[in-house]
């Protein structure tokens, strides 16, 4: 196969390559435009690290041939420019290592505003974190998602209390969902 010449919209703005067609999506964004936040995993499309959107749909760059992402919109993590996702990951206890993070909050993206727990475990069950456990996720993703709790911001002596009152909220939804709280992978009921 020859190489040929691709167009795409990636992040925002009309880029062209010319690219073999089957080399991987994942490797045209990190070597082809620098855009190293798309992390390569596995390689072989199970654990979500190389998530990026394709006409708002996550998908892994890693087993995504370039030709597929012709006249596509493609959005990877550097995209989002101050996502509300991308705080709550780190405020939240969402990032730990930074290896799955931006597959993490890709996929988180495509869930669209407000994700139930279940949409969550649904939307990101080809993600795979060792570091953190789900809980973790999980919890930044709703409270990126919330932003009646991101608005207030109690003083020092009040924080201790709304974080404990919020966690033991949190930890019973968990249980009600059957998630072990602190880390593993969500259980099927």
């Amino acid at each position: 196969m020859r190489v040929k010449r691709m167009i795409l919209t990636l992040n925002g703005k009309r880029r062209t390559l010319t690219v073999h067609p089957l080399k991987r999506l994942l490797d045209v964004l990190r070597e082809d435009f620098q855009l190293t936040g798309t992390k390569e995993g596995c390689g072989e499309g199970e654990c979500g690290a190389c998530t990026v959107l394709v006409d708002g749909v996550p998908v892994d760059s890693c087993l995504v041939p370039a030709a597929h992402a012709h006249r596509a919109r493609v959005q990877t993590i550097e995209g989002l420019s101050n996502h509300p996702l991308q705080d709550a990951f780190v405020k939240f206890g969402g990032a730990q290592c930074g290896i799955c993070t931006p597959g993490m909050i890709m996929a988180a993206v495509a869930l669209g505003p407000r994700p139930t727990l279940a949409d969550m475990q649904t939307g990101l069950a080809g993600n795979l974190c060792r570091c953190t456990g789900y809980s973790a996720i999980y919890r930044s993703i709703s409270r990126a998602r919330a932003p009646a709790a991101r608005a207030r911001t109690p003083g020092r002596a009040s924080t201790k209390r709304h974080t404990q009152r919020d966690s033991e909220g949190y930890a019973r939804a968990l249980r009600r969902e059957g998630i072990r709280r602190g880390g593993g992978a969500p259980r099927n009921k």
